[in-house]
């Protein structure tokens, strides 16, 4: 889709809130974040071990995709937004495998982690910001209040209020 499309194809389903989208029913949201802050923290070598379990696991399962799980590599940060919805302020893991490729894209690209991070730090803590961006949130059916950030799209932000499903 055209990203001059974008908005006027997904403002209709924007919730003011995680609130909102738990007490209408959804497992998944687009949400308009406010005061965004992306940071994020470095993993300890037993955290990215553990991931790297974790994808041999998978991977051993018989899966359709038991080649790309192998080639995984786990990011060496944990990547988090801080924002602000219609109920207030909160602080979400960024779990979209996007933004782990973003960063390996940019360590090849720039050179460095450090440039790598930069770039992402400036993507997402002013130019997304400036222009528009949503949020997918969702949970888990077996964790319905746990909500998870699960996606940064970039969309126009065109000033109209979502209207309700």
């Amino acid at each position: 889709m055209p990203r001059k499309d974008r908005a006027a194809f997904l403002n209709p389903l924007v919730s003011k809130s995680v609130a909102e989208a738990a007490e209408a029913g959804r497992s998944l949201a687009l949400i308009r974040p406010r005061n965004t802050r992306f940071y994020y923290k470095a993993k300890s070598p037993e955290q990215i071990e553990a991931e790297r379990e974790t994808y041999r696991q998978a991977a051993s399962q018989g899966d359709f995709f038991d080649e790309e799980l192998k080639a995984l590599e786990p990011s060496p940060y944990e990547f988090r937004f801080s924002f602000e919805d219609g109920t207030g302020p909160h602080d979400y893991a960024n779990g979209d495998w996007e933004a782990h490729a973003m960063f390996f894209f940019g360590k090849r690209r720039e050179g460095s982690e450090r440039a790598a991070l930069e770039w992402m730090s400036t993507t997402f803590n002013d130019e997304y910001p400036k222009k528009g961006m949503l949020f997918c949130v969702g949970n888990k059916a077996k964790h319905p209040k746990t909500w998870q950030l699960l996606g940064v799209l970039r969309v126009d932000d065109t000033g109209q209020d979502a209207l309700p499903l």
